[in-house]
């Protein structure tokens, strides 16, 4: 397979082929008891504030406990509990923050009724247009679809699970539906395999602990640079996935094409794996160049 030609002007297609009181006086103490009663009774509005009509109001300290919500689920789901025990927060606060935050899809419950950073950061950054890789994934997902016949996907991971950020769809007949946002185990499928592939140990075993593939897989991803999954997150579904790297090396996504298994056949990647590496070369090229502010 030859790689993706670094020539700016060359189009997606060519590339391809080729988160005390005692001493108080009285007066003291009234005003001691004053000033107390007036800290319960803003405490008391603060409260109210937060709780009128089931919102979450905006404020510089509402703020700062809201991002520390999310930064306590960069890494991964977690129980109110752990939350608590992460944030600092008291626990009918962050219960709070936690369920207003799933109101509005930026966090969401896990099939274990955690709290997991939800869909909405994917689709503020598609809608943005300031993510680098987004934007250049456009093309080269068309391209892709053109050229397989297949839908194709690019995913990232989120904690113990994975979102689809950019998506196309065959327009007719059998076809992989996969909408943008739409989250996805990290236990089974192609593009799990390789957003866990590159991963350090104590994380790539611990997302093997109930995953349909092996350790002994994930080396031979890491060896051949590609992946495939023949019935393993759906039956009757097929995909072949392959990395893409941030400038520093990291995978820090999966591009992915998907369809029936009886199309695509039991062994997928004998057909497809170059197209979709070259994809992911053509991706990571890119991401490279925009770094370097080129």
């Amino acid at each position: 397979m030859t790689s993706p030609s670094a020539n700016e002007t060359t189009t997606p297609e060519e590339r391809l082929d080729n988160q005390t009181i005692d001493d108080t006086q009285p007066d003291d103490i009234e005003t001691a008891e004053t000033a107390e009663a007036a800290e319960d009774a803003a405490d008391d509005a603060d409260d109210a504030a937060t709780e009128a009509d089931g919102e979450i109001h905006s404020g510089v300290g509402v703020l700062d406990k809201t991002v520390k919500i999310l930064d306590a689920l960069e890494s991964g789901p977690a129980t109110l509990g752990q939350l608590v025990a992460a944030t600092g927060l008291a626990r009918p606060t962050a219960h709070r923050l936690a369920i207003a935050l799933e109101r509005h899809r930026f966090v969401l419950r896990d099939q274990h009724s955690r709290f997991a950073l939800g869909s909405r950061f994917a689709e503020l950054a598609a809608a943005a247009g300031e993510d680098r890789l987004l934007t250049a994934a456009g093309p080269i997902l068309q391209t892709l679809l053109d050229r397989t016949g297949e839908s194709a996907q690019i995913y990232r991971r989120q904690g113990d699970q994975r979102v689809c950020i950019a998506a196309v769809e065959r327009a007719s007949g059998l076809r992989d539906s996969i909408p943008v946002g739409a989250m996805l185990s990290m236990e089974a499928g192609s593009a799990a395999q390789i957003l866990l592939a590159w991963e350090d140990s104590e994380r790539m075993h611990q997302g093997l602990r109930h995953a349909k593939f092996s350790a002994a897989k994930l080396a031979a991803v890491r060896k051949r640079g590609w992946s495939e999954s023949v019935n393993e997150r759906e039956e009757g579904v097929c995909s072949i996935s392959a990395p893409i790297r941030n400038a520093s090396g990291q995978v820090i996504a999966a591009i992915s094409i998907s369809g029936p298994s009886g199309r695509m056949g039991n062994a997928p990647g004998r057909r497809y794996a170059p197209l979709v590496m070259a994809a992911g070369k053509y991706l990571t090229d890119a991401l490279i160049k925009a770094s370097a502010g080129r």
